[in-house]
């Protein structure tokens, strides 16, 4: 009969210097699989973990719902523990994983936050100063999320040759390594411009990137959250103000206008139309609550 202790500071030590997890996850699976070896000890006293079947962990389950534990808490929970059961059968001490079957609390599924389009307008529209690098490119950074839907990290990454002004193209890298190229209005045009030549004259350009610092360097994803994230605070409906929501705007808009679902699932970089089909529900609900502002009898 092997010590449970032991076994899960073993798993902790095979995810730190063979898996080259992160300390906070690590953290997170010691508090889950401890908590685990509590149920077991205060309820079933004796019982081996080769013993512990099914039953016992479906129970585990139930007493984390009894204790109005988040399902996403619960399902991680769960998780933790089926992976240091694959460990276990990796190791031989256990033949089979049970955790592998029990189900889960379902997750309620929740729609993307988006912003409405007149209050993108309003946020495209507000004054800046043209002459500051900075300001300039910030503004064109929310403009191009907005009107293109490309992931932070695509936009990070876009190199300035894949900028094509007169075909009007931006070509990015998706996930996976995925080339797609996303089309751009003739207005967007001038502003390309008006950028590419402030970045020639003020930032001596020193990376293939599109967007840069003043000083010439590529930039960071969490900087372009950060910029993103200031020119969305004066959204105050928003629970989340993240360059990810300017994409969900992007998609939930095209569809509210009549665009085809497979478009659209093109120009998001989408492996499978299944992940493009939510915005078809976001877009369903602002059509309802539309329906219930302004019908008298709704």
């Amino acid at each position: 009969m092997h010590n449970l202790g032991m076994m899960i500071d073993s798993f902790l030590g095979y995810l730190q210097f063979e898996r080259s997890y992160s300390l906070r996850t690590i953290g997170e699976y010691k508090v889950d699989l401890c908590q685990f070896e509590e149920f077991l000890n205060s309820g079933f006293s004796g019982l081996s973990i080769e013993s512990v079947d099914g039953k016992h962990i479906r129970r585990w389950v139930a007493s984390l719902v009894e204790a109005n534990l988040a399902p996403s808490s619960v399902r991680r929970k769960l998780s933790a523990l089926s992976s240091f059961y694959k460990y276990l059968m990796r190791e031989d001490c256990v033949t089979t994983n049970p955790a592998r079957k029990v189900t889960v609390p379902r997750l309620k599924k929740r729609l993307p936050s988006f912003v409405a389009a007149k209050e993108m307008e309003r946020l495209l529209d507000e004054p800046y100063d043209r002459d500051d690098f900075n300001q300039t490119r910030d503004h064109l950074i929310l403009t191009v999320l907005y009107l293109t839907g490309m992931r932070r990290m695509e936009l990070v990454t876009l190199k300035a040759g894949n900028v094509s002004l007169s075909a009007r193209l931006f070509r990015v890298v998706g996930k996976g390594n995925k080339e797609r190229e996303i089309p751009f209005s003739p207005q967007l045009i001038p502003e390309l411009e008006y950028y590419l030549n402030m970045r020639d004259q003020v930032a001596p350009v020193t990376t293939a990137e599109f967007f840069v610092h003043g000083k010439g360097r590529a930039m960071k994803p969490n900087e372009v959250y950060a910029i993103v994230h200031r020119q969305l605070q004066s959204c105050p409906t928003l629970s989340k103000k993240s360059p990810h929501i300017l994409r969900h705007t992007f998609a939930t808009n095209l569809l509210n206008e009549g665009a085809d679902l497979r478009s659209v699932k093109e120009l998001l970089g989408h492996a499978s139309l299944s992940s493009t089909e939510v915005y078809t529900h976001v877009a369903l609900e602002e059509l309802k609550n539309l329906y219930k502002k302004a019908h008298p009898r709704a």
